[in-house]
Parts: structure tokens; sequence; C-alpha cells
């Protein structure tokens, strides 16, 4: 029978721990010592990073080179995919019972998938291998239990053209959002706009100004969504006043890995990540040579910069769960994840790394770092990987149609208490 996205689903609902313990993948456990015995065995790998033909030498030559070394008994098969097919090669593969051994994915995805007895539980020793930033480890857990370890974080933050706001005799970079709006209306002119928050996606942007505007996604404990108040109806509002003043177009968004518009000179400030720095240096470089960009952290009732990225996992249902258990540790090394980091324009979510010639001449990886007090991370309920799937179409009509903020926000409400209500 054909696996269609409601049956899916369905399948890693309630039976989900069944479906894992009688397919026939083994006999692995989500108990933390699962792994003891010699890593040993052919393993798969799934990831989303490692893009390309230099990501793909990076991580089977280079990674895991260093990995086979170490572990001579393991055979490692990549299974490579993008995050826009992640989720779903995942829930087939839950659904079918064939998970692969180790599993990379996003930030907000583990409690999700802890819940449902995918991911094996790790040792609470791995989380003290390495000087972790506390907020970094923060998504690997659920209910207090560590199922993953960072590999790179992808934070959201402002670039903007120095160049622009000294032409416009602009000292010193917005505080909150009303010199934000002030800023960027005075930056806007003709073919250009004042502030594009819409070349990243919607839900990272609007959860980035939720943040900052000292909102929550969900309560403490997953069951209840938090957005639906004043604050997060402000943080939608403010992109429809930005549009309002001219100063923001929905239409001229960029797209992913295309010349931004601060690139081209067509806009002054935009929400990004840091990766953005190994774009400009691949295709404009003179931006760089000439200091012409900047970037700080969003703010408003507080500072804010969402907390993106890549986490590792092993599967519990792996027939060698000590071979999966290695290389979630290596990937998760110090090494592994500067080179995935170098690679992607990411940061590095370890104090080890941050004096490296990486991070000082990464300008906005160097900021981020620096800021990651102020991180905050999106997820909080097991019923996420739905509920994500649905803010980018309930949001996007109160920018581009009628519908008031009010009312998108109360139906995203609505849409997040039904999901959770399944769970």
């Amino acid at each position: 029978m054909e696996l269609n996205r409601r049956s899916l689903l369905a399948a890693i609902g309630a039976g989900t721990a069944a479906a894992l313990t009688g397919c026939g993948t083994g006999t692995g456990t989500s108990a933390a010592g699962s792994a003891d015995g010699p890593a040993e065995g052919e393993i798969t790998l799934l990831t989303p990073i490692y893009e390309g033909a230099k990501g793909k030498k990076l991580l089977e030559g280079d990674i895991l080179g260093g990995f086979r070394k170490k572990y001579p008994d393991v055979k490692v098969n990549v299974d490579y995919t993008t995050y826009d097919q992640l989720n779903e090669k995942i829930t087939t593969g839950l659904a079918g019972g064939l998970l692969p051994d180790v599993l990379m994915m996003g930030v907000g995805w583990i409690p999700p998938f802890a819940a449902k007895g995918a991911i094996a539980e790790l040792p609470e020793k791995l989380a003290e291998a390495h000087d972790y930033e506390k907020r970094v480890l923060e998504p690997s857990r659920h209910d207090g239990k560590l199922y993953a370890l960072p590999v790179v974080l992808d934070t959201r933050i402002v670039v903007y053209r120095k160049d622009h706001f000294a032409e416009a005799g602009i000292r010193k970079t917005p505080a909150n959002w009303s010199e934000l709006r002030a800023v960027a209306k005075q930056l806007t002119t003709k073919g250009r706009v004042g502030f594009d928050p819409f070349s990243i996606n919607l839900r990272q942007c609007w959860e980035t100004f939720l943040f900052a505007n000292g909102g929550q996604l969900f309560s403490a404990d997953g069951r209840k969504p938090l957005f639906t108040d004043a604050r997060g109806v402000e943080s939608l509002q403010f992109f429809k006043d930005l549009v309002a003043d001219g100063s923001a177009d929905y239409a001229r968004k960029t797209d992913t890995g295309a010349p931004s518009n601060v690139q081209t000179g067509q806009g002054s400030m935009m929400m990004t990540t840091s990766a953005l720095w190994v774009q400009v240096k691949e295709q404009n470089p003179e931006l760089i040579e000439q200091d012409k960009l900047g970037s700080f952290v969003l703010a408003n009732r507080r500072p804010a910069m969402l907390q993106g990225g890549t986490l590792v996992s092993q599967s519990a249902s792996s027939r060698h769960p000590a071979a999966a258990r290695a290389l979630v540790q290596y990937l998760a090394t110090p090494e592994s994840i500067l080179g995935a980091a170098q690679q992607r324009g990411s940061v590095p979510g370890l104090r080890d790394l941050s004096d490296t010639p990486y991070v000082k001449e990464n300008q906005f990886v160097d900021l981020s770092l620096k800021n990651l007090q102020h991180a905050v991370s999106e997820g909080g309920t097991a019923a996420w990987m739905e509920i994500r799937e649905k803010i980018v179409p309930t949001l996007e009509p109160a920018i581009v149609g009628g519908q008031s903020a009010k009312d998108a926000i109360a139906e995203l409400g609505r849409l997040a208490e039904a999901a959770i209500g399944r769970m």
C-alpha cells in the first residue's frame, strides 16, 4: 500500500514503539547502556548537511576517514538528503521499521522523535565531553534526558550595509523595533528596501521577532501554545507595518544561494544567518574587503537570536548500537564540528573553537558566539513536526493578503492545540 503523508503521520503515533521492536531491524533499546560492546558492523548515516561535492569530500574523505582509522571494524554508508525531505524520509523509515543507525536532524526535532521512541537516549557524560555552551545543549534534550549532540548552529541575525548607514548619517544600529522601523524608513529609496526580513524562512523570521519581543512558543511541558498572546501578534504585525511603510516587500525576497538584497545593494538591512558571510566571500568579496557589512542581534523587549542547526542522534533500533554511538560521538568532536562549520558558514557551539581563525575571520559567526546567551531555540513540543509545517502557510496571508495579524496568530494557535491534543 502506498504511504501517503496522512498514513505516515498515523504510523508514528501510538504504535511506533511496537513498530520499532517488531520490524526486524535489531534489538536496540533507548537505554543509555545499549551501546556497550565493541564498535563493529555496517551502519548508515542519514544527513541533510555536507552538501555538494565539497561537502561529500569533507564528510567521506576527511571526517569519516578519521573515523575509519579509529574504528576500522565499522563501515559507514551515507544517505544524503535535504532538510526539505528529511522529515518525510525519517517518518517513512520509522513507519517501515527501517531507520538509519545515525540520524542528523534539526533543532526542535528531538522531542518529537524521542517521544516516539525513534532515537536512543545518550549517556549524560557525552554532554560533558566537550565545553559546550549551555544553550547549545538545550535542543538536544527531551524530558531532561540527552538524545543528541550538537554539530553546527545556524543563528538568525541582522546584517546591514555600513556604507548605506554612513550615507544616511546613521551612527548606530537599532536598539529596538521603534528604532528599526524608523531606520528602515530612512534607508528606503527608489529601488531599495530599508529592511528585508523575508529572505529567510518566514517561520524562522517570525520566531526571532517573537523571542525578541519577550514571547515564547510553548509552555515548559510543551502542552500549551504561548505565542497566541499579544507578543506573538505584535511580532507578526511588525512585518505588516514595515510593508505598509514601504520599507519591506515580501515580493522582493531572494532565494537561498542567490545574491541577497544586501549584496546587490537593493536592501540596507536583512534577517539572515552566519552562512551569508561564506556566500558573500564567494560572490561579492569586495564587500568584505571594503568593510561594507556589519551585523547585530535583533532586540526589542530583549535581545534574541534564533538558534537553529543540526544535531546528531542514534537510532533506537540500530543493530549495531556501539558502532552507531561511536559515530555520534565522533561527529560531535571539535575537529568534525569545525570542518562542518567551515563548509557551511555555521556556528560551532563549542567554547574550545571560539578562538580559531575560522571564527575570527567570519564576523557573523563571531557575533553569534559572543551572543549565545541570547540564543533561543524553536520547537519545545512533541507535536513540533506537525506544527512547524503549518506556520508559514498560516501566517503568510497576513502579510500578502488582508488577514489581520491577530486572526492569523489565533488560527495558528488552534492548529497547534489540535496537533498537541493528538499526541
